[in-house]
């Protein structure tokens, strides 16, 4: 199979290396030539995943069209700002497209396989997300994961595609419900992530855990999605991950948010993306859109997009009426 990887990020990077293992004909394509160049010359991409040695065979091209024309597999890997911009290129694909990019654009309120949707409207189009750190990912440790559908035959595709021993697939026909969950979860990890700055121990990073697993549920079910998916790999235990690992770019960007680092400094230093920075804001508009609380969300974004302090918004959040569990 010929598969064309979008994105040369560390989740693109670790994806193309996984893919390659496999015997398959794998294209990574980025926007950056000059940063293609070095992974082509040193067999590695140290910028995203250092000390990583990638398949010789692997080809890399900044070449769109190219390495769009001819694949049969289509994996989008790029963030999700620029999500919408580089599907442009696919409007005539009728293969298999794969998004792994966890998302919710601003304007429309779709998740990227929604966008997909209207990009390629010829292709299968389908979900690949759960609790996935992508160096773990490269390193071949255990990882499980889910391909999600409405199309049952293109998910079985994917899931046979990347299935091993040591990346374990599910598949779901719940696609909603699995990307509102990864998307969600980024906006849940900054806030744990403040906690952490702030200081703050286990009760309540497990807290903030359960009643944030409770909102995502009310938002996606609002959605239209199914309740019993964010009980699952993209829900519970992607939120998990990405709440508690010191690999977690969502979590360590929200530590240091918490220790009084300012916002424009954090933004200006990164090359990684941060999605929960730009799904923060696109959450906080569809809970308001849908009617739902959301009390976690509408406090991060209280922070990002209304410089809120920190601790303000804990005391906000905390200090609410009390209620029954949900």
């Amino acid at each position: 199979m010929n598969i064309t990887v979008l994105g040369a990020g560390a989740w693109g990077t670790a994806l193309a290396k996984l893919l390659s293992q496999s015997s398959q004909m794998v294209t990574l394509w980025g926007h950056d030539a000059k940063q293609l160049a070095e992974v082509r010359a040193q067999g590695r991409n140290e910028r995203y995943l250092p000390g990583i040695t990638l398949p010789s065979d692997l080809r890399c091209l900044a070449d769109l069209a190219a390495t769009v024309r001819g694949a049969d597999t289509i994996l989008i890997a790029v963030p999700s700002r620029a999500f919408r911009e580089v599907t442009g290129a696919l409007k005539d694909f009728r293969g298999l497209a794969i998004s792994v990019t966890k998302g919710i654009e601003h304007d429309t309120g779709l998740t990227m396989c929604g966008v997909l949707h209207e990009r390629a409207p010829r292709a299968q189009v389908v979900a690949l997300s759960g609790p996935s750190l992508a160096l773990e990912v490269a390193h071949g440790i255990p990882t499980a994961i889910v391909a999600a559908s409405t199309d049952v035959g293109a998910a079985n595709v994917v899931q046979s595609l990347f299935h091993r021993p040591a990346f374990r697939v599910y598949t779901s026909a719940d696609p909603l419900g699995v990307e509102l969950g990864g998307a969600l979860k980024n906006v849940i990890a900054l806030a744990a992530g403040m906690g952490d700055g702030l200081g703050f121990g286990d009760n309540a990073k497990a807290a903030l855990v359960t009643r944030a697993l409770a909102e995502m549920r009310r938002l996606g079910l609002a959605c239209g999605a199914q309740a019993e998916t964010f009980a699952g790999l993209s829900g519970l235990g992607d939120l998990t991950v990405t709440c508690f690992s010191k690999l977690s770019r969502n979590r360590a960007f929200g530590e240091r948010l918490g220790r009084g680092e300012k916002l424009a400094d954090l933004l200006a230093g990164t090359h990684h993306a941060v999605e929960g920075y730009p799904t923060a804001r696109s959450a906080w508009q569809l809970a308001r859109k849908h009617g739902v609380s959301a009390p976690i969300i509408e406090q991060v974004h209280a922070v990002l997009y209304e410089g809120k302090d920190v601790k303000a918004a804990v005391r906000d959040l905390t200090g609410r009426e009390s209620k029954a569990e949900d």
